[in-house]
């Protein structure tokens, strides 16, 4: 072939090529291009949808309030505690046998080590842009980034006009990149819903300088973004945020709409004590959560275990026991508000409390038979730990979880039965319930085992009665007081360990 064709050709060809990628590059940008007009118009039509809520919303706070008077909380229990637990009589001596009876070895359910994959903080997830700030978390350190315009002023008056401006000033701000940042810290630190509002109490707190009011606002505002049916009410003085549960509180103010309790809570371990306030019947759109009080995450753990040494004696011998617990736990438990026992019952412990709790403890217990081994773990309970009612040590009614009894320096009955039940539901597999008398707390174990004592049936099944409370007891043995009651009987899905 002739070389100036070839030349031509491939000349032509190039051209032709050229022209193809022009012509689909340029129709790859105009593509690109409708794409990018296309999130465009997205992102503005739900700007819009956002601000026409909020709008919505604003109008509706400035009409849509009314006068009502908040119902104190229930009290939990009022009947009278004992100051000084009682102490059981020696157990009558046995008649001497020929041979020593052979006993069936309990079987121990000792958890394997487990490496405890400890909650961290979130990285950021946006560009940081706005103010900095760092919170105190429970003991851990967060830091975020928010718009300043987040942080407003109350008017002097407090009322429905002053409410509603606050919500609008707020809803202009640029607060969806600090509720990604709250988001991603939930679930990096296993937050759950009563810890989640903490964090972002803590976090209006600091805005805000403490300016309760505002704090108060603001809370409202981030929680009804956040999904959760948050409201707040108002007196002369004071902003109240209010939220339902999933849970009943006890000794926490409320006011019930369409069927549902609003609690007036604090984060501060406080309790708020409203007369009549004004609020509004209605929700924030979109909203649909309710809290869930449940403590099952690692929740406000802050890597730093401290130590408490206990010491109690068993059939004549001495017996120490390290506990550890986690104190960003314990401050954390120290804010919730009282709820029913069946919760703490069910709570579970942080798995770097139980594990090595458990292992020693099941050391103890080797080669012990099963009605053995639940009185040696009563006696840790009745003795190792010191007694005092709640009024004494805390001025009120307050359970513990068991990580708060491992470390008080004392703890009274219901506080006990939940450490207890906890104990033999984990290490020995045996199914536990509580049993309520009026102004008492104690424990019924059912066995595989014939074993003798006082005793309540549940659900066709005999539980013997197990008191942690009463000094130096054995299974079977009542409190000579509450004999003559027929107690409630908690039944609950316990945990062995939170993870």
């Amino acid at each position: 072939m002739n070389t100036k064709k070839i030349t031509i050709t491939c000349l032509f060809s190039g051209l032709a090529l050229f022209c193809f990628s022009a012509g689909a590059n340029s129709e790859f940008q105009q593509w690109m291009q409708q794409q990018s007009q296309g999130v465009a118009a997205q992102k503005k039509a739900f700007q819009e949808y956002k601000d026409r809520r909020d709008k919505e919303f604003t109008d509706f706070l400035k009409s849509q309030w009314k006068a009502v008077d908040i119902v104190r909380g229930k009290v939990l229990d009022d009947a009278p505690k004992p100051d000084v637990m009682p102490v059981a009589p020696p157990p009558p001596a046995e008649p001497a046998q020929l041979a020593p009876v052979a006993v069936k070895p309990v079987q121990l359910n000792v958890p394997e080590p487990v490496i405890v994959k400890e909650p961290k903080p979130a990285p950021l997830v946006v560009v940081p842009k706005g103010r900095s700030l760092t919170i105190d978390f429970f003991g851990r350190q967060l830091r975020f980034y928010y718009d300043v315009s987040l942080k407003q002023r109350l008017d002097a008056r407090i009322d429905k006009n002053a409410v509603s401006n606050y919500w609008s000033a707020l809803s202009r701000a640029e607060y969806e990149d600090l509720l990604k940042q709250l988001g991603a810290q939930k679930k990096s630190l296993q937050l759950n819903d009563w810890a989640y509002a903490s964090l972002i109490h803590k976090l209006a707190n600091a805005i805000n300088n403490n300016h309760r009011n505002e704090s108060a606002l603001l809370s409202w505002f981030l929680l009804a973004k956040s999904g959760y049916r948050a409201r707040i009410a108002y007196d002369e003085r004071s902003v109240y945020l209010l939220v339902p549960s999933k849970q009943e509180m006890f000794e926490v103010a409320y006011f019930t709409f369409a069927g549902v309790r609003y609690y007036a809570v604090a984060f501060d371990g406080r309790k708020r004590k409203p007369g009549q306030v004004f609020t509004y019947d209605g929700e924030y759109p979109g909203t649909t959560k309710e809290f869930d009080m449940r403590v099952t995450p690692v929740v406000a753990s802050n890597d730093k275990d401290e130590r408490r040494h206990l010491s109690f004696d068993f059939e004549g011998k001495k017996y120490n026991i390290e506990v550890s617990y986690d104190r960003g736990r314990v401050k954390f438990f120290s804010t919730y508000p009282q709820l029913n026992l069946d919760l703490y019952f069910s709570s579970g412990v942080y798995q770097q409390t139980a594990s090595p709790l458990q292992k020693q403890l099941a050391a103890h217990m080797q080669g012990m038979s099963e009605q053995q081994a639940v009185n040696f773990l009563l006696r840790f309970v009745q003795t190792a730990l010191k007694y005092e009612t709640d009024e004494q040590q805390f001025g009120e009614e307050n359970y513990l979880f068991p990580e708060e009894t491992l470390f008080y320096p004392y703890s009274d009955c219901e506080d006990r039965a939940v450490l207890f039940a906890w104990l033999v539901h984990s290490l020995l597999n045996l199914q536990v319930v509580g049993l309520d008398y009026p102004g008492h707390v104690a424990t019924a174990v059912r066995f595989n085992e014939n074993v003798a004592g006082d005793s309540v049936r549940y659900q066709g099944k005999r539980f013997v009665v197990a008191d942690p409370t009463y000094i130096n007891a054995s299974v079977g043995m009542t409190m000579p007081d509450f004999k003559k009651y027929r107690p409630s009987v908690i039944s609950f899905q316990a945990e062995t360990a939170v993870q």
